[in-house]
C-alpha cells in the first residue's frame, strides 16, 4: 500500500514561533541533532479537539531537554498554546501531535554549546498505531535482542530520539518475522517495555507492571494505572522475571500512540484478552475524551 510521504504532505507546521508550509519546515544536512541524536521528542494526541494531558506532556518535553544539556526557549505554557495552534491549523479535531526539539546546524561536533535550540510542531491523522483488526484479538510481540540500557549509560527519563535506534532495530527484525512489535528486556534481563509503550500483565484481578527504572515511565501508563485503581484493581509495580510470562492470564501494552492494545503472544508465551483488558481499554478511551469523561466519573461512583 503505497504511503504519502511525511515531506509531501499538505498543511502547516508550528516552527520557531510561526506556521509555515508543511513542505518548507526543513533543517540543513549539518543540523547536529541528525548527527549525534541531540533531539527530543513528544508523542500526544488529541481526541474531540483536546490535547490529552498535553501539559504533561509539554512539561515531560522541557525535563527531557535538560537531561540533554538544554533550554528549549519556550515555557510549558508556550508549548501548548503551540500545540493548540498547530492543531487548529490542521483543522483536525482527533490528530496526532508531534512537539520536537533539537540542536540545530551552528557548530558541528560533539561540542556544540552554542547551537540554537530549534522547536517545531507537527500535526496529523493517525488513527490506530496498529492494524484495527489484529489489535482487537491481540497482537503478537517477538522477544527483542536489543536491550533497554542501564540508566549509568543513558539519558533514560529522557525521551531522546537516540534511545529509539534499538527500538526501530527490534521492531524491524520483529515484523520481519510477522509479528507486530517486539518485548525488550533490560541490562538485567527484566521485563521492560515494547519498543514504543509500556506493559501490563494480569493475574486474577490483580495488574502487573515493571518498575520504570530505566525507561520512560509513560503518561499513559500513569492513566492507566490511575483507572485501575478507581476500579478497585490493585497494581503492582515490580520486577518481572520473563519466565513469569507463563503464569500471566492477561498481557496489553499502552501508550499514546498505541492506546490501550491486548496481546495475545509474546514469544513462546500467550495470553487471551479477558474482561480487565476489555474495560480498560473502554475506560482509557472514555477518559481522554471530552465528551465522554462524565461517565467514566459515573460509572466510578456506582461501583463503591
Amino acid at each position: 500500500m503505497a504511503v504519502l510521504p511525511f515531506d509531501q504532505r499538505e498543511g502547516l507546521i508550528w516552527f520557531n514561533g510561526e506556521l509555515v508550509a508543511w513542505q518548507e519546515a526543513k533543517i540543513h544536512v549539518l543540523t547536529h541533532a541528525l548527527h549525534y541524536a541531540s533531539c527530543v521528542f513528544e508523542g500526544e494526541r488529541a481526541y474531540g479537539g483536546e490535547i490529552f494531558k498535553l501539559t504533561e506532556h509539554s512539561e515531560r518535553l522541557v525535563n527531557s531537554a535538560r537531561l540533554l544539556d538544554y533550554e528549549i526557549p519556550y515555557s510549558v505554557e508556550e508549548i501548548d498554546a503551540a500545540c493548540r495552534q498547530a492543531l487548529a491549523a490542521q483543522g483536525l479535531s482527533d490528530a496526532y501531535v508531534r512537539p520536537v526539539a533539537w540542536r540545530g546546524s551552528e557548530m558541528m561536533g560533539v561540542s556544540a554549546q552554542h547551537n540554537r535550540i530549534n522547536l517545531a510542531i507537527a500535526v496529523w491523522d493517525w488513527p490506530s498505531y496498529f492494524d484495527p483488526e489484529q489489535r482487537l484479538k491481540g497482537i503478537r510481540l517477538d522477544m527483542a535482542e536489543w536491550r533497554r540500557p542501564d540508566p549509568r549509560t543513558a539519558p533514560s527519563k529522557s525521551k531522546a530520539a537516540g534511545l529509539y535506534m534499538i527500538c526501530t532495530l527490534s521492531k524491524h527484525a520483529a515484523e520481519r518475522k510477522g509479528y507486530a512489535d517486539a518485548l525488550m528486556l533490560d541490562w538485567r534481563g527484566q521485563v521492560a517495555e515494547s519498543t514504543g509503550a509500556n506493559v501490563f500483565f494480569v493475574k486474577g484481578d490483580v495488574l502487573h507492571t515493571p518498575t520504570p527504572d530505566c525507561f520512560l515511565d509513560g503518561i499513559t501508563r500513569r492513566t492507566v494505572i490511575d483507572l485501575a485503581r478507581a476500579r478497585g484493581l490493585e497494581v503492582v509495580e515490580r520486577a518481572i522475571m520473563p519466565d513469569e510470562m507463563e503464569g500471566f492470564e492477561q498481557c496489553f501494552i499502552c501508550g499514546t500512540a498505541a492506546e490501550v492494545t491486548p496481546v495475545s503472544e509474546i514469544g513462546p508465551y500467550s495470553f487471551a484478552p479477558g474482561e480487565i483488558t476489555q474495560m480498560l481499554m473502554e475506560d482509557y478511551d472514555t477518559v481522554v475524551r471530552p465528551d465522554r469523561r462524565g461517565q467514566l466519573a459515573r460509572s466510578a461512583a456506582a461501583a463503591e
